[in-house]
């Protein structure tokens, strides 16, 4: 695959945002090809554009597929796996953030949630440092049980939503 100023260009855009989002740079450039491809692209086929080893490529796809940002499909008469990149914004982005949560936030939540069974029994934990633990433990609740609901909501809505923006703030009053 050849790939245009603003195709390279968007590429490593993407690797340097990937490796911010706590995925590896390579694995997000692999990400990105698939994104712009117009079609399914095997692993050789990467490898020799992104100029990456092929063990990397190998690597960086099943980390892609268990971000669900990729799938594998076949092509009739060829018996290698070709990998097609989710092409609707709204899922790849879903998908970060979803991938996200699972690697950052609920341990986050599971440690908190340890961290405050546990001040029930430590009576040598001063109140400040309880009310900030206590205090952060539910902010991330509130913006789990946030992130679930948006995630429910018809894209039609949240759409509609996105686009009011402050408009919201306003009609409650804040």
């Amino acid at each position: 695959m050849r790939l245009s100023d603003t195709m390279q260009r968007y590429v490593v855009h993407w690797g340097e945002m990937g490796s911010r989002w706590g995925m590896n740079r390579s694995v997000a450039q692999i990400h990105a090809l698939l994104f712009l491809s117009e079609k399914p692209l095997n692993a050789d086929e990467i490898a020799e554009t992104l100029g990456i080893a092929r063990s990397n490529i190998s690597n960086g796809l099943k980390e892609l597929l268990a971000w669900d940002l990729v799938h594998v499909t076949h092509v009739l008469g060829d018996r290698r796996d070709f990998f097609a990149a989710q092409q609707d914004s709204w899922e790849v982005i879903r998908a970060i953030m979803e991938g996200r949560k699972k690697r950052e936030i609920d341990p986050t939540l599971a440690t908190l949630r340890e961290c405050a069974a546990q001040l029930q029994r430590d009576k040598d934990t001063p109140a400040a440092v309880r009310a900030r633990i206590e205090e952060q433990l539910e902010f991330l609740e509130t913006v789990t049980r946030w992130f679930e609901s948006m995630k429910r909501m018809p894209r039609k809505t949240l759409l509609k939503m996105m686009k009011m923006g402050e408009r919201i703030a306003k009609v409650l009053g804040e």
